[in-house]
């Protein structure tokens, strides 16, 4: 199993700066794969990870068995993840970065945002949740068509208590017409991994072992 860490983010927020976009991470993702000779996996992205994933698609595809979207976004050729946000939390991003973040740094939320209320999951995730180059919020994907010619796991978070952080609709309608593509549920926030550890597991094992045809007409 490997666990790439962004430029930029997590324990590389030392690199972080105005240039560091989606392409960086695409790049980063990419390199991953070549350097480690990587064949045969399956793909997970949680959150904005389903932009960097589906970048990476146009090169790596070859090597990607199936991909699952952990509450991930989804996105199609030439979007941001600007563009996936729902209504009104784009501006509330541009105008958080520009009071708070210089102008190119969308500055890091409190853990409970993402729906963490444990006391022992807040103290361990918030010295762990950085600022993220506000770049990476606007570069629009290039080509999008590997990541929708390949067997998909989509894992819907669905908050009962807060906000959702992704809109369900693409994966809604995706999972009504795609027999490659299938839609789960799980009753959690959006950082599921934290919140419901075992839940999840049992999830991404059962997507890596599904027997699905890898070839799509």
């Amino acid at each position: 199993m490997h666990t790439p860490t962004l430029t930029g983010l997590g324990d590389r927020a030392h690199l972080a700066a105005p240039d560091v976009g989606l392409d960086t991470h695409v790049r980063d993702l990419v390199a991953v794969f070549e350097f480690e000779d990587l064949t045969d996996v399956v793909l997970v992205m949680h959150s904005y990870g389903g932009m960097v994933g589906s970048g990476a698609m146009e090169e790596i595809g070859d090597r990607v068995r199936s991909l699952v979207y952990l509450d991930a976004v989804m996105p199609r050729s030439g979007e941001s993840i600007l563009d996936l946000q729902p209504a009104g939390r784009a501006d509330r991003i541009r105008q958080t970065v520009e009071k708070e973040g210089d102008g190119w740094l969308v500055p890091a939320s409190d853990a409970s945002y993402w729906g963490i209320t444990d006391p022992a999951d807040l103290a361990w995730a918030n010295p762990r949740i950085t600022a993220q180059p506000f770049k990476t919020y606007t570069d629009r994907l290039g080509q999008v068509t590997r990541a929708w010619e390949t067997p998909t796991v989509f894992i819907l978070c669905l908050n009962p208590e807060g906000e959702s952080h992704i809109d369900s609709t693409r994966a809604l309608e995706r999972g009504a017409n795609d027999p490659h593509f299938e839609l789960q549920t799980l009753v959690a926030a959006h950082d599921a991994m934290v919140t419901h550890t075992e839940e999840v597991a049992h999830m991404l094992v059962a997507a890596a072992e599904r027997d699905i045809t890898a070839s799509i007409s």
